[in-house]
């Protein structure tokens, strides 16, 4: 990246099929996606500093490690806090890394980084990215490869806020297909318990949202025949936005955006397909922790495309 490049990186633009996107190198992140004049996810300058993870690929890690410890291969690790209020390691190591671009063509572009052996992490993963349009919709898919002589553990996820249209997440409806929600704490957000969905976190058929708070990872997707599941957020005069994934991903975190900041608070819904469940460092590979092996690679794929 060129010093005078803007503050999210050095910006790549495709379009295809009616749609254009805009990617920031910094975090490989998506800053930018509209069909037409129509954005689908809640967008922020090219020269902003990127706020609230908006577009963020999250790698070798989604969501949180609580205490930023954890266990693995019979070692004890600890990580930075990143997220200082609530006494975690957030959303893995790439986020403000500026990724190299591999290719960039009209309608797709690729990027890389090297997770470095480091304090918390020794372990090394080449991540890459590719973004890709079509008719369908932007496909990103996260490839982790180990490229170290140890196991490693291995989980991501991206981290767009989709914007169905006018109003805030108050005024859209959410259509979220999964049978099983993963309780936290009020205060920290660690996971509890897993448990069906009930009440508030019941979202199987079109439900209006509403002033209901969630900051939640839900897993047990109805899939279609080829294992796709889906999450639509739609606005009232129908447009939307949808996300689907594949059995890579079986969690998704879902979050209504409340913040303290005006401007951010409910502007978007954060929909985040995850190959693990939050602290899957230490919860393992029965909530989706996945163990590179040395050499091995690991490659998960979502699509957002407008209704």
């Amino acid at each position: 990246m060129s010093n005078d490049a803007p503050r999210s990186g050095t910006q790549l633009s495709i379009a295809a099929a009616g749609y254009t996107a805009e990617i920031a190198t910094v975090g490989a992140t998506l800053r930018v996606l509209r069909q037409g004049d129509r954005d689908l996810v809640v967008p922020f300058a090219a020269d902003e500093v990127r706020p609230v993870f908006r577009g963020a690929v999250l790698a070798p890690w989604p969501n949180r490690v609580v205490d930023g410890r954890y266990s693995f291969d019979g070692q004890d690790h600890e990580l930075a806090l990143t997220e200082p209020k609530r006494s975690h390691a957030l959303h893995g190591l790439v986020a403000w890394t500026d990724f190299a671009v591999e290719e960039h063509e009209a309608d797709r572009v690729t990027l890389t980084t090297t997770v470095q052996a480091q304090e918390g992490y020794p372990f090394r993963v080449v991540v890459h990215v590719e973004y890709r349009l079509d008719a369908e919709g932007l496909h990103t898919t996260v490839t982790g490869t180990n490229t170290g002589d140890r196991p490693a553990p291995w989980g991501t996820g991206p981290h767009p806020y989709l914007s169905a249209g006018a109003g805030s997440v108050d005024d859209w409806t959410l259509t979220l297909p999964a049978a099983e929600v993963l309780e936290v704490t009020e205060d920290r957000l660690v996971p509890t318990e897993l448990v069906p969905v009930h009440d508030e976190f019941d979202l199987r058929t079109a439900t209006p949202i509403g002033p209901r708070f969630i900051d939640h990872a839900f897993t047990g997707f109805d899939r279609d025949a080829d294992g796709i599941a889906a999450i639509t957020v739609t606005a009232a005069d129908g447009h939307g936005v949808r996300v689907t994934f594949g059995t890579e991903c079986g969690w998704a975190q879902v979050h209504t955006a409340d913040h303290v900041v005006p401007e951010y608070h409910r502007s978007g819904l954060a929909v985040e397909p995850m190959t693990c469940a939050p602290d899957a460092f230490n919860a393992g590979e029965d909530r989706g922790l996945v163990v590179l092996a040395p050499g091995a690679a690991h490659a998960a794929t979502w699509t957002i495309a407008a209704v």
